[in-house]
């Protein structure tokens, strides 16, 4: 690969004017910035990175906090692959790259401060968080430290950080005001972790719209999930073993939803005949899983260019980071209700 110094010795100019071509080219006439940009792509030389992200104090990469919990395969849920797919499109459209962030640094000390030592090891200019709802210190540490944030469904507050979120509350009450009108009064509930803010938000709009319905909540109708497929097996089990089985049930995460519809299944139950179902999410698998199943959708590819619009903003923009946003979410209808 061609060097610097070879540029500069065919261009007939210092190696400070060609790196300064890659790095401030408005200091350098028009006529030898070209001349240097022509001969550049002639001989294939191609700046260096590193020697770049020096002279500019800009690497152009963003880190990408992804804890979805070790333990659990969150890598795999398809609602935060659509997602990055997404928030990876958008970052691109803006000259940004995107650079994983390990979430356990095993060479150093668990002191709470591993993404800040990855963001300034690797002069990051930003970061997306993706985090497991626990409130990690070091996810915590990284909005103190004034390093541009975005993070997802994690209410974060400081004057370089900003979230993106559905209208979780708002999904949820759509999703029991469809079955409250197909004729349902048992309407009980899968959550997600009670410890994430979705799982929090969708039980309180499950319990406000049931109350706005002027609907009781039966003992043992609120059962904690994990968002995971298993998850939503164990919690439909449970729920159709009470005396007082639900009629409906409305699910907070589509993964959940599908192991709540094997569990009805496996009883020998009909759907929605002997027990209606409803989703949140409208992952792929919603549509094509017989009879399809009802859900709540969110904006995902939303979720992805508002948080890279966002990250954009603050690092080009003014002294305020951009308010937070809240996406919209519908209801589509399908065979489960």
């Amino acid at each position: 690969m061609a060097t610097i110094r070879e540029l500069a010795r065919r261009s007939g100019v210092s190696v400070a004017t060609v790196s300064r071509v890659f790095n401030t080219p408005e200091v350098v006439s028009q006529h030898t910035r070209q001349r240097i940009l022509d001969l550049a792509a002639e001989i294939g030389y191609l700046p260096n990175g590193s020697a770049r992200t020096l002279a500019t104090k800009k690497s152009n990469m963003v880190g990408l906090v992804w804890d979805t919990d070790h333990r659990r395969p969150g890598w795999r849920h398809p609602f935060l692959q659509e997602i990055l797919v997404a928030l990876k499109t958008a970052l691109s459209a803006h000259g940004l790259n995107l650079l994983m962030l390990a979430g356990h640094d095993a060479a150093g000390p668990d002191d709470g401060q591993r993404y800040v030592r990855a963001v300034r090891q690797h002069n990051l200019d930003g970061a997306v968080i993706i985090d497991n709802g626990t409130r990690d210190p070091a996810v915590l540490a990284l909005v103190e430290a004034q390093v541009p944030c975005v993070a997802l469904d994690l209410r974060v507050d400081g004057p370089t950080s900003t979230y993106i979120t559905s209208d979780n509350a708002g999904g949820a009450a759509l999703a029991v005001r469809h079955l409250v009108e197909r004729g349902h009064r048992r309407i009980a509930t899968i959550t997600g972790p009670l410890r994430t803010w979705p799982g929090a938000e969708r039980l309180v709009g499950f319990r406000a719209a049931l109350a706005g319905a002027g609907l009781l909540l039966a003992d043992g109708h609120v059962v904690e999930g994990d968002f995971y497929l298993d998850g939503g097996h164990a919690a439909m089990d449970r729920l159709l073993a009470l005396d007082d089985r639900p009629t409906a049930v409305f699910v907070a995460g589509d993964e959940m939803a599908v192991g709540a519809m094997r569990a009805v299944q496996a009883a020998g139950l009909r759907i929605p005949d002997d027990i209606a179902i409803v989703g949140f999410d409208d992952i792929e698998v919603a549509a094509l899983i017989p009879p399809g199943l009802s859900t709540v959708a969110q904006n995902k590819p939303g979720f992805g260019t508002a948080a890279a619009e966002a990250l954009v903003a603050m690092l080009h923009g003014g002294d305020d980071p951009p308010k937070p946003t809240v996406l919209p979410t519908t209801l589509v209808v399908r065979g489960t209700t």
